[in-house]
């Protein structure tokens, strides 16, 4: 009987890790992050007045499974350069835990499954947006990060898509605008440079390591790097009220939008100022929390059409 449990043990000893392995692989918390803001954006639309847990739970589904087919392509085209990094040497491919031949089976079942889901369930429209941002994400912006800092303008695609995806999963026919989607796209296509370049700051030295040119300046960290996270934190600012002049959302989001936006802002002000990484770790973790509550706020504050 012990030999029993410690066999049965052991197999689900294995069984964990393996579902630890392809967690990994999806990079899960990111891709959680990713998917959240397409589920948020398609209760947004203005033709979804009830929110059905099926459609909510399907959309999480496929997002999740397109998203971590895009993340695992990434893990195996970088997997030398994952081994160099210490915040990524112990993922499953860099690790040698995971086979190529496997990840790859993964990657291309999941991206199959996940927009016939988006597809069949939603509109085509979703999945066609869905493997477009796995394109772009997995075989432009993922070879480009070594070769030119242009790969974050490019990343910021794939990472903005999720919203009008979102979107475009309530897709009803002809009276159906697009504003709305490509405002949400907006909104999340800038936050991503001041967001990135906190990482890409605070990480430099491992990024640096493995080749990554990520920065906006050559020489890494500087005032120009600084200035850029100003620049598109101000831009922000006028994007946010766009929700509420297009009738989107109420007054009250409006607000709570501009003042995330002006907190973002002076975060990247204060990065300027002190050129130091715990402000860089700010600015990095004010972005965290912005896009949930800003997406929230709107979802909350949602106009009646």
């Amino acid at each position: 009987m012990e030999v029993h449990a410690e066999v049965t043990k052991s197999g689900w000893g294995r069984v964990a890790a393996k579902l630890k392995d392809y967690i990994q692989l999806i990079k899960f918390t990111l891709s959680f992050m990713v998917v959240f803001s397409s589920v948020i954006s398609y209760m947004l639309a203005p033709n979804v007045v009830e929110y059905h847990f099926k459609s909510i739970v399907l959309l999480l589904l496929g997002g999740l499974l397109v998203t971590g087919s895009a993340n695992a392509i990434n893990q195996i085209a970088e997997k030398d350069t994952d081994a160099v990094m210490k915040r990524t040497s112990k993922r499953p491919i860099a690790d040698g835990r995971m086979s190529i031949t496997e990840a790859t089976a993964f990657a291309v079942l999941s991206g199959i499954v996940g927009s016939l889901i988006l597809g069949w369930y939603f509109s085509w429209y979703a999945a066609a947006l869905g493997l477009l941002s796995l394109f772009i994400y997995g075989f432009i912006y993922t070879p480009l990060k070594k070769v030119n800092s242009t790969a974050v303008l490019v990343g910021a695609l794939p990472g903005a898509l999720p919203c009008l995806i979102g979107w475009a999963a309530a897709y009803d026919g002809e009276s159906f605008s697009w504003t709305g989607g490509w405002i949400l796209f907006a909104i999340q296509f800038l936050w991503q440079f001041p967001h990135f370049w906190a990482i890409a700051w605070v990480a430099h030295t491992d990024y640096s390591k493995a080749g990554f040119k990520l920065l906006p300046s050559q020489q890494g960290p500087t005032k120009f790097t600084a200035i850029q996270t100003i620049i598109y934190s101000l831009l922000m600012v006028p994007v946010g009220l766009l929700p509420y002049y297009f009738g989107i959302s109420g007054s009250v989001s409006m607000w709570i939008v501009l003042v995330c936006n002006l907190y973002m802002v002076v975060q990247c002000i204060r990065l300027y100022r002190t050129m130091e990484v715990k402000a860089a770790r700010r600015v990095m973790f004010s972005s965290y929390i912005y896009l949930p509550i800003v997406l929230l706020a709107l979802l909350a504050d949602k106009l009646g059409h």
